[in-house]
């Protein structure tokens, strides 16, 4: 069986990840669950990992969940987030600028360059797309608000894009910018918050889908002890 927590790796907090599941895995055999896996995999591929039927415990983004992964994994729950724009299991994306621009609001950003870290993020892509939406095709000639957007493969490297100048803006999911912000500041440094997204469902805990009832609930009732459990509540 396999077990991964993908969507929120960042290397300042992979030993936090461990953590949590070491804790974790300890609740979901104290449920009952069976080959419950001593560590995580980090997949290079997460759709085709999420897709195996072999996956015990993994999380990925909501809208891959309703579009790619409909009918291939099985929800287990989302969890809810302490950090600054989540509220139960909502989440916003904060939307980013380089500290020294002008842009004062959504609308200044047309013709520019905007970074996404997958076309499929809900946080990085989606939010973003209807943050502007009500602003139409004004920002080029065929009609597009974004006179470019770019492919950056992560929220990290979103950021640099911006630090840099390579792109104009990004919006970066709120986990993400909390770790960061508490954990690796630099990453941040030159960038400011223009504002930020409206809220969506928070990033969810999945299961193969041939999983059972019965081991779901199990899945279920590991994480809400794991979560009540107050050695493991401040480990990132």
């Amino acid at each position: 069986m396999l077990a991964s927590l993908p969507m929120y790796a960042l290397d300042v907090v992979r030993a936090a990840n461990e953590a949590w599941w070491q804790g974790l895995a300890r609740h979901l055999r104290a449920a009952g669950l069976a080959e419950v896996p001593m560590g995580l995999t980090w997949p290079a591929e997460r759709e085709a990992h999420w897709r195996r039927s072999d996956l015990m415990f993994s999380q990925t983004c909501g809208y891959p969940l309703t579009h790619a992964l409909a009918g291939a994994v099985r929800l287990v729950a989302t969890p809810c987030y302490a950090a600054e724009g989540c509220e139960g299991p909502h989440y916003d994306s904060v939307v980013v600028v380089a500290e020294a621009a002008a842009y004062t609001r959504p609308a200044d950003l047309a013709g520019r360059c905007c970074a996404v870290n997958a076309w499929d993020s809900q946080s990085g892509c989606n939010a973003l797309a209807d943050l502007v939406a009500p602003q139409g095709g004004s920002g080029s000639a065929d009609g597009r608000f974004f006179a470019e957007v770019l492919k950056s493969g992560s929220h990290a490297a979103s950021l640099a894009l911006v630090a840099s100048g390579r792109a104009d803006v990004a919006a970066i999911d709120c986990v993400v910018f909390a770790l960061l912000a508490r954990h690796a500041p630099d990453r941040l440094q030159g960038l400011r918050t223009l504002c930020r997204t409206r809220p969506a469902p928070g990033l969810p805990y999945i299961t193969a889908a041939a999983t059972s009832d019965e081991d779901v609930e199990r899945l279920r009732q590991g994480l809400r002890a794991a979560i009540a459990d107050p050695a493991l509540v401040d480990g990132v």
